[in-house]
């Protein structure tokens, strides 16, 4: 008699859809699917639905447009889409005009219909294409080259590129604004009996990046369609009402993995065991790791970089799933042998990977990859008194620095100009994590020289589009950083100060205008992304100045000098929205450097704590909790001195080494 055994799949397969299906390998395991859309490059301007039909799209086809699928000249110029996107207008606004202006003559003599049901695109597009043709100017014809844009001649490096309408917000009014797509996570079991398959069965859990909200039940529903007419026609608010606003800029960076709009099935690899850690990641740990790209091209964190990496690289994913089960951990308070397993066992995964590629001397840019993902990963989960063996962020750094330069990163960062306006992305990050990690170690950052020449000639690094802050601003805390070192290893005091007050008039002349902080949501809640940016830099251009300060041979933390610039960066706190769905999390530097030279009675404690209250739980975890952390035994030793009449500084970077804290506070 045969005996039953049974082989649940072992392995998994997650396939993320960015193109029609394709035939699946027919193997156990679990499957992911994306499916996103690009569309054409009018419906993208518009950030409008596009059904992508042959020849012309529905949308422009209904409306009298140009549709375009191959990339126009104006695509790659902000200023010239923003002329694109006001020509569009008035083309919309002429025909929707004349389209008026027919109905009526066409409905004065006669009878309204029994029917009171609107039509739908489909059943007037070509009659009202050719109403429209007819009187829409030559110029604004459905064959005017798109193309014919004047280039400016000048490009601000230093403003953002995100345009926030209003009504943009609300998906309600706008429901395919952000690209969405859903992630599902299909995985299958299978029964084998004297290794012949029988029995087969599956399971999906569906992830989505778009969810509606519920509409009053006393308001009408429209049909889509509708809805998007109603939407152009009377919700789009004047343009003037954001004019400090720039158009999206989704080819801002030149991304690892190229543009997600390439069509493209990809397959990831992951246990059926693993499958609840993967989707806790998607689901939890995901939108914690790149809050202000995610503010200023959104959507393009999870399709340009993370899921790209989970599909492609091995490494990467053992990482994340790592990530995924500390989050748990910390965040649902589980506690025991599993889970430390699970951490450990995927952290051991991804330390053999690396090791492998290192010493098979491959897959270069994979393994930056995954070591900057491992660096800053950690940053956004975890307590600040995680156990569990693990190396120190500045040792994977190590390894890092060498894959940058190997990749030849910092070349590509000075070459990047007018002509070759992309900044690769993780040269970005590295330099982040280098300029302020540096400040944790008291050392040059590795790539200061890069840093030096890019502030020389200008041009762009993408800090401010990643992280917040404007390059300049990091490139100045890099020379603090690098005079930081330099007192560390006992510069003269003289020559000390000369470089204190070269810096601080560096930092002067990188200050904005009077009356430039603001808040950052507009009238209807919509945030607004240059405005946070500003907010922002002015919280790390304060903190710099303490930095700077603080390096003065002698300086206390009672002097008027530290007590004044600890007054101007609570008042610009003010502007940093709060809460778990603020940006407390992506400034720890500054309130890091604020903190820790502030006394018992300074308004910016009392400020940080109302702070910390907000948050809640979230206080407690990542680069956040740490710094908390770091704060109460510093201010914990330096009252106590202060109650002694020592009056001694008590250095953070001190406390950490007393404490045998390695933390990357970013």
């Amino acid at each position: 008699m045969p005996t039953s055994t049974s082989k649940s799949g072992q392995t998994g397969k997650a396939v993320v859809m960015g193109a029609p299906k394709s035939s699946e390998p027919k193997t156990n395991g679990t499957k992911m699917h994306r499916r996103s859309r690009s569309g054409c490059f009018t419906c993208r301007l518009r950030r409008k639905k596009c059904d992508e039909g042959k020849g012309q799209c529905k949308a422009c086809r209904h409306l009298g447009l140009k549709c375009e699928y191959k990339r126009p000249m104006w695509w790659s110029n902000n200023d010239q889409r923003k002329q694109q996107k006001e020509l569009i207008k008035n083309i919309i606004k002429r025909t929707k005009l004349s389209e008026k202006t027919a109905h009526i003559s066409h409905g004065a003599d006669t009878p309204p219909g029994l029917s009171h049901s609107l039509p739908t695109s489909a059943t007037y597009s070509d009659a009202a294409v050719r109403t429209r043709a007819a009187s829409v100017d030559s110029q604004y014809s459905v064959g005017y080259d798109f193309n014919q844009v004047q280039a400016h001649d000048h490009f601000d490096i230093y403003q953002p590129h995100v345009l926030s309408p209003s009504f943009d917000s609300d998906p309600q009014y706008h429901p395919y604004m952000a690209a969405p797509y859903e992630v599902d996570i299909k995985t299958e079991r299978q029964m084998f009996v004297n290794d012949v398959p029988t029995r087969r069965d599956s399971t999906i859990s569906t992830f989505s990046t778009y969810q509606p909200p519920q509409t009053h039940p006393s308001l009408p529903t429209f049909p889509e369609e509708e809805a998007s007419w109603l939407h152009e026609g009377i919700y789009d608010p004047p343009t003037d009402m954001f004019s400090a606003e720039e158009g999206l800029d989704f080819n801002f960076f030149d991304f690892a993995h190229g543009s997600a709009q390439d069509s493209r099935q990809a397959l990831v690899q992951v246990d059926e065991c693993d499958r609840p850690l993967l989707d806790h990641f998607i689901d939890n740990v995901l939108r914690l790791i790149f809050p202000i790209l995610e503010v200023n091209q959104h959507g393009s964190a999870r399709t340009e970089v993370i899921i790209p990496a989970l599909e492609s690289n091995k490494t990467y994913l053992h990482c994340c799933l790592s990530i995924a089960a500390i989050h748990l951990k910390s965040t649902r308070r589980i506690h025991g042998e599993t889970i430390d397993s699970d951490i450990m066992r995927h952290r051991y995964a991804t330390i053999s990977e690396l090791c492998g590629a290192l010493n098979r001397d491959t897959d270069h840019a994979q393994i930056l990859e995954a070591t900057l993902g491992m660096i800053l990963f950690q940053c956004s989960v975890g307590g600040p008194d995680d156990s569990l063996p693990d190396i120190p962020w500045h040792q994977h750094f190590e390894a890092g620095g060498s894959l940058v330069r190997k990749l030849e990163l910092p070349h590509a960062m000075i070459h990047v100009n007018s002509a070759k306006p992309h900044p690769p992305f993780n040269m970005t990050l590295a330099s982040w994590i280098d300029i302020l990690g540096a400040t944790m170690l008291g050392l040059n950052p590795k790539f200061a020289d890069t840093y030096r020449e890019k502030n020389n000639d200008g041009s762009t690094s993408g800090l401010c589009e990643l992280m917040g802050c404007e390059d300049r601003v990091m490139y100045l805390i890099s020379e603090i950083a690098c005079l930081d070192a330099l007192k560390c290893r006992g510069i003269d005091d003289m020559q000390l100060c000369h470089h204190i007050r070269t810096l601080g008039e560096l930092l002067e002349q990188s200050e904005p205008p009077p009356g430039i902080l603001d808040y950052v949501y507009s009238p209807t809640g919509a945030i607004r992304p240059r405005q946070l940016s500003i907010n922002m830099t002015t919280m790390f251009r304060i903190a710099a100045r303490i930095y700077l300060t603080s390096l003065v041979p002698g300086i206390s933390i009672h002097e008027p000098a530290m007590t004044n610039l600890l007054e101007r960066l609570t008042e610009a706190l003010e502007y940093i929205p709060n809460g778990p769905d603020g940006f407390d999390r992506s400034i720890v530097w500054p309130l890091l450097i604020g903190g820790s030279q502030s006394v018992a009675s300074s308004p910016f404690r009392q400020a940080l704590a109302n702070r910390i209250q907000c948050l809640g739980e979230h206080a407690e975890f990542g680069s956040f909790g740490r710094m908390v952390r770091l704060l109460q035994e510093v201010w914990r030793q330096s009252d106590a001195d202060y109650r002694a009449e020592e009056r001694q500084n008590v250095h953070w970077r001190n406390v950490m080494q007393q404490k045998g804290w390695d933390f990357l506070l970013i």
